[in-house]
């Protein structure tokens, strides 16, 4: 794979507007806004979820969505992605039935703005998943990740008011996501992966937003052994990697990180 396989698309004229105000000396100024559309989930002829999304890759979005969520499984085969861009729905079709129906009544409310939400019985498979041990973090993959990513064109230099989420393998960014939440741009990525088959063991995941609970569930669920940001983190988020053995890197910012999980990952090839 070369780098940035799925790059974020600025200039694309759906994702943000022009919007006129005016300045901190009460000029008039006009600036990018990001754009909010719903996009309503079904899965087979059940409506799962309404989400509020800037309305790239609905597919991707709307697969990632129902894996990182249980409701389809890795061995299910998907037999029909139904997008109506003018009524903001999109169909999954799969062969066999799901137990959606079992899930939506465990709905809980979590810290993943616009409305994310994580299930009851996640945490029950969260407890028997195993990482990949002997994957690593070079400490200049991170640094030159970190470069790479915060430099690319994208709608959060362009408009700000966005997260982004990027799967890496050693120092090369692969796929960049954005979104109004953050857990939209890892389902986006979750999507990309089961329907490219890619494999997740030897993947870093990079993200903008604040390493939460729900960031740590979602990475680990998808297999990715190592997940780094340049934000913070939550209690929470560091109590689940480190029981689940993720490396867990937050306030990446030119040289200098933290590492409250898995450091045993970390390769420190960097004088600094």
């Amino acid at each position: 794979m070369k780098e940035f396989t799925v790059r974020p698309t600025p200039d694309d004229p759906r994702l943000s507007t022009l919007v006129d105000g005016i300045d901190q000396t009460g000029a008039k100024v006009t600036t990018d806004v990001v754009t909010e559309r719903p996009l309503t989930l079904f899965l087979n002829a059940r409506e799962i979820v309404t989400m509020m999304t800037i309305g790239d890759h609905p597919d991707l979005l709307a697969v990632g969505y129902l894996l990182n969520q249980g409701m389809l499984q890795t061995d299910d085969e998907i037999t029909a992605i139904e997008f109506d861009d003018d009524l903001g729905v999109i169909v999954v079709r799969t062969t066999r039935e799901t137990n959606y129906e079992d899930k939506l009544k465990k709905k809980v409310q979590t810290s993943g703005c616009a409305q994310g939400t994580v299930f009851g019985d996640l945490m029950e498979e969260f407890e028997t998943i195993a990482l990949k041990s002997d994957a690593k973090l070079k400490t200049s993959w991170l640094y030159a990740l970190a470069k790479k990513i915060n430099t690319e064109p994208s709608l959060y230099l362009k408009a700000g008011a966005i997260h982004g989420c990027v799967l890496c393998r050693e120092d090369e960014p692969l796929v960049y996501m954005e979104d109004v939440g953050r857990h939209n741009a890892i389902d986006k990525i979750a999507g990309y992966m089961f329907l490219n088959n890619t494999p997740p063991d030897d993947k870093i995941f990079y993200t903008t937003g604040r390493l939460t609970s729900e960031m740590v569930i979602k990475c680990v669920k998808m297999r990715i052994p190592i997940l780094a940001s340049r934000s913070g983190f939550t209690a929470w988020g560091v109590d689940l990697a480190r029981k689940s053995g993720l490396t867990l890197i937050g306030r990446a910012r030119g040289q200098r990180f933290v590492a409250l999980a898995g450091a045993e990952r970390i390769e420190f090839d960097v004088e600094v």
